[in-house]
């Protein structure tokens, strides 16, 4: 596992932050879900996912992301992205998935647009 992988969660108005550092690749998605999966079973059906501090990440990552994405709009949620690495938002533009994710430049841009 990448020794600079992180996750944090925190809250902006009630919202649930969750910040991601380092690779999500096979080997660190499986935290990602598990934590994704927790807080929008708690009844959180909005989660703002902070992936400014994301080196990389694979097809497992997406899937990730996509899955929580579902939950979340079957809630009633949303699931809003904040990119700031070019690498990486170029990722989602190959795959045609900035049509299906809000993305945002930064994290209080995509707490207030869930507002």
């Amino acid at each position: 596992m990448d020794q600079n992988f992180s996750i944090e969660t925190t809250e902006i108005d009630g919202i649930p932050v969750v910040t991601v550092s380092g690779e999500i690749d096979v080997a660190t998605a499986p935290p990602l879900r598990d934590r994704l999966q927790s807080l929008s079973s708690s009844g959180k059906p909005t989660l703002v996912v902070d992936l400014l501090g994301v080196t990389f990440l694979d097809s497992t990552a997406l899937g990730v992301l996509v899955g929580a994405l579902k939950r979340c709009r079957e809630s009633g949620g949303d699931l809003p992205l904040v990119i700031g690495e070019p690498r990486i938002l170029k990722v989602f533009e190959i795959t045609g998935l900035t049509g299906v994710f809000p993305i945002f430049d930064s994290v209080g841009e995509a707490a207030r647009s869930v507002k």
